[in-house]
């Protein structure tokens, strides 16, 4: 006879799947004719986790993204090409002669 298994909630904490805290943060890119756009930044490990986003009927790609408190830096990849969040008016220089935008999180 098999040993009865515990519920998820009685597993050790260490073994349960990690729970973030983050608050949701929509990110919004406005480009009609592109093919691809990608949301990557310090919270998806850059190139590592990029977010892939939805293109809307209007033209507008979205995507919505659990963050932690704090600042945080991203850029879009359009089309495989870096672009700005130009409604981000805070930048930071990303020392590859181009700035990463800024998105504050309280």
């Amino acid at each position: 006879m098999e040993p009865a298994r515990k519920k998820e909630s009685e597993q050790p904490t260490a073994s349960r799947k990690k729970e973030t805290n983050g608050k949701k943060e929509s990110f919004t890119f406005f480009a009609p004719s592109a093919e691809t756009v990608m949301l990557l930044g310090d919270f998806t490990g850059w190139e590592q986790s990029p977010v892939t986003l939805k293109k809307q009927k209007d033209g507008a790609w979205k995507a919505t993204v659990s963050l932690e408190e704090g600042e945080h830096e991203y850029r879009f990849l359009v089309d495989g090409q870096w672009q700005d969040d130009e409604q981000c008016p805070d930048r930071r220089p990303n020392g590859f002669g181009q700035q990463n935008c800024i998105r504050v999180v309280r």
